[in-house]
C-alpha cells in the first residue's frame, strides 16, 4: 500500500470510529433523556418535547453507528450464501457491495435533499418542542453519507486488494464444507 493510500485508510478508519463514537454519545443522550423524563414524573414537573428529543437521538444514534458497525461485522449480511459460493465468493461479495453502495448513495442523496427542503420550507416538528425538523434530519443525512462512503470504500478495496475492511464475526468466518 502506498503512503497516500495508507493515509487515506487511516483517515477513513478514524472517520468510521468517530461516527461510531458519536452514535454512542447519542445513546447516552437517550438514556439521559429517559432519566430526565422519570425524574420529571417523580417530582411533578414537565419535560416538554422530551419524547421527541429521545426519538431524534435514537435516529442519530442509529445512523451514526452504521459505518462503524459495517466495518466491524455487526450488520446482518448474506454470509451463509457467500460462504457457499466457494471460489465465486469474491464476485458475490463484490455484487453485494455494489448493490449496497448504490442503494446507500441513493438514500443519502434523498436524505440530504429532505433536510435541505425542510430547512428551505422552515418545517418544524409537530410535537411540543417545535424543533426545526432539518436539525434531526442532518444526523440521518450525515449517517447515510458515511455508510455510503464505507460501502464504496470496501468495494474499491475489494476490487484492488481482494479484501474488504470487514472484521468477520465467528459465524461468517466459519467455512461451510
Amino acid at each position: 500500500m502506498t503512503a497516500f493510500g495508507g493515509k487515506i485508510r487511516k483517515i477513513l478508519d478514524a472517520v468510521y470510529l468517530g461516527s461510531g463514537m458519536l452514535g454512542a454519545l447519542f445513546m447516552i443522550a437517550i438514556i439521559s433523556n429517559i432519566i430526565l423524563q422519570m425524574a420529571a414524573r417523580w417530582f411533578g414537573f414537565q419535560a416538554p418535547g422530551s419524547t421527541s428529543y429521545a426519538g431524534y437521538c435514537m435516529a442519530a444514534s442509529s445512523f451514526f453507528a452504521l459505518p462503524y458497525a459495517l466495518n466491524h461485522g455487526a450488520h446482518i449480511r448474506v454470509g451463509l450464501l457467500l460462504n457457499n459460493l466457494g471460489r465465486w465468493r469474491h464476485w458475490g461479495e463484490g455484487w453485494c457491495l455494489l448493490v449496497g453502495a448504490g442503494l446507500a448513495t441513493y438514500f443519502a442523496r434523498y436524505a440530504v435533499k429532505g433536510a435541505y427542503w425542510s430547512y428551505k420550507l422552515n418545517d418544524i416538528s409537530q410535537g411540543q418542542d417545535a424543533t426545526p425538523i432539518w436539525i434531526p434530519q442532518l444526523a440521518m443525512a450525515f449517517g447515510t453519507i458515511l455508510v455510503a462512503i464505507a460501502l464504496w470504500d470496501n468495494l474499491v478495496r475489494l476490487i484492488f486488494t481482494g479484501e474488504t475492511n470487514f472484521r468477520e464475526e465467528a459465524l461468517d468466518a466459519a467455512k461451510v464444507e
